[in-house]
C-alpha cells in the first residue's frame, strides 16, 4: 500500500509499504478521507514525532476490510475512528477518565496514522457512520469532539454571553456547537479576516481583529462574556481569555500553547476578584469509551445540525506529499480543515 511518512524533519515520502494484518480485537479500515491537525504541523515541521518513519493522520474516516479475532464489525461497514488508545488499566482509564490516561497511545503519532490507504484501529474506537453521512464530512468529526468535550466540561445556558478566542478549525467547531447547544451572542477574536469572516457565516454574532479594533475599550463599551473559550492556543489570547471574561464567569482552555504566558499582577488578580472558574480541556474523551462527544458529534453531523461542509478549504491527494502542510503554514492562510482523499467514498 501507499503511505505518505514523515523519514526526517520537514520530508515526506510517498512510500509502498506492506498491508498492515489486524490482530485479536482490531480492524483494518480503508482510508476514504484524513485530515490535517494543527498538531500535524510541528511533527512535520520540526520532527515532533516519537520515532521516525512515522504516519501521521488520526482525523479520518474509511471502510472496514478485514476483522481480527473477536470482533463483530462486518467487512464493508463505513466508520469514523476515535484515535486515542488507552491503556485501559490505570486509575484515570478505571476512573471513565480515558483522555486522562498517562500510558495512552494515539493514531498518527505514537502509531501508525492513516495518511496511506489502510490502517489498523481497535474495533473499540470504531463507529458506524450512518447512511445519511459522508465519509468526507464524517473525517471531520475528530475536531468536533475536541469541541464539544470542552463545552460539556462546564455549565451552559440560554443568553450566555459568549467570547471564542481564535477561529482555527476548533474555534470554528466550537462556534458551531456553541450553536447547536443554544447559547447567547458569540464574539469571536481572530487575524485572520477570512477565518472571521467564516465565523459570522457559521454563526458568529460579532468578530473583531484586534489589528483593526481596540480589544480593552471594545469590552469597556460592551459587556464582558460569561463564558471564554480560549481555543488557539496563544500566549497572548490566553491572557486575553482572563481579561475579557465577567465576574464569576467560566473560562475554558482548550488551545495548546508552545510560549510562555505571562500575566502581570493585575491581569492576574482578575482571576481572584471576579471569582472566575478557569477549567482545562484535554482532547474529547469520556466513558463508555469513546464517549458521549462521539456519539454526539455523530448525531449532530448525521442529521444536519451541524454542518462542517464550509469549514473543508482544501482537498488533496497524498501525491501532493507535504503541499498542504506548507500552505496551511502560509502568512494570512484560507486553509482551515484541509483532507487528503484517498479512498474517496
Amino acid at each position: 500500500m501507499k503511505a505518505l511518512t514523515i523519514t526526517a524533519i520537514a520530508t515526506l515520502e510517498l512510500q509502498e509499504v506492506a498491508i498492515p494484518k489486524p490482530k485479536k480485537g482490531e480492524a483494518l479500515i480503508k482510508v476514504a478521507y484524513v485530515g490535517i491537525c494543527g498538531s500535524d504541523l510541528p511533527r512535520y515541521f520540526d520532527g515532533d514525532v516519537h520515532q521516525f518513519p512515522q504516519v501521521l493522520g488520526h482525523e479520518f474516516s474509511g471502510t472496514v476490510v478485514e476483522v481480527g479475532e473477536g470482533v463483530s464489525l462486518e467487512k464493508g461497514t463505513k466508520v469514523v475512528v476515535a484515535p486515542l488508545v488507552p491503556c485501559n488499566e490505570c486509575e484515570q482509564c478505571r476512573s471513565a477518565h480515558p483522555q486522562l490516561c498517562p500510558n495512552y497511545s494515539f493514531i498518527g503519532s505514537r502509531q501508525q496514522g492513516a495518511m496511506a490507504e489502510y490502517v489498523i484501529a481497535p474495533a473499540i474506537n470504531c463507529l458506524i457512520v450512518p447512511k445519511t453521512l459522508s465519509l468526507k464530512i464524517a473525517a471531520t468529526i475528530e475536531p468536533l469532539t475536541v469541541a464539544i468535550h470542552g463545552i460539556e466540561g462546564i455549565s451552559t445556558k440560554s443568553g450566555d454571553q459568549t467570547l471564542v478566542l481564535g477561529s482555527g478549525t476548533i474555534g470554528l467547531m466550537t462556534i458551531l456547537a456553541l450553536r447547536a447547544r443554544g447559547v447567547g451572542e458569540i464574539t469571536v477574536i481572530d487575524l485572520n479576516d477570512r477565518k472571521l469572516a467564516l465565523a459570522k457565516k457559521i454563526g458568529a454574532d460579532v468578530v473583531l481583529n484586534p489589528l483593526t479594533v481596540n480589544l480593552d475599550q471594545y469590552f469597556k463599551e460592551h459587556k464582558l462574556a460569561s463564558i471564554v473559550f480560549e481555543t488557539a492556543g496563544n500566549h497572548v489570547t490566553q491572557v486575553q481569555a482572563v481579561k475579557y471574561a465577567n465576574r464569576r464567569a467560566q473560562v475554558v482552555f482548550i488551545g495548546t500553547c508552545t510560549q510562555a504566558v505571562q500575566f502581570d499582577a493585575k491581569e492576574f488578580e482578575l482571576i481572584l476578584r471576579r471569582e472566575l472558574k478557569l477549567t482545562g480541556s484535554w482532547m474529547s474523551y469520556s466513558a463508555p469509551f469513546p464517549g458521549f462527544e462521539w456519539s454526539a458529534a455523530l448525531r449532530y453531523l448525521a442529521t444536519g445540525a451541524i454542518d462542517t461542509s464550509s469549514l473543508i478549504t482544501g482537498i488533496y491527494s497524498l501525491k501532493d506529499l507535504a503541499l498542504p502542510f506548507e500552505r496551511m503554514r502560509e502568512k494570512d492562510s484560507k486553509e482551515v480543515k484541509v483532507l487528503y482523499e484517498i479512498g474517496g467514498e
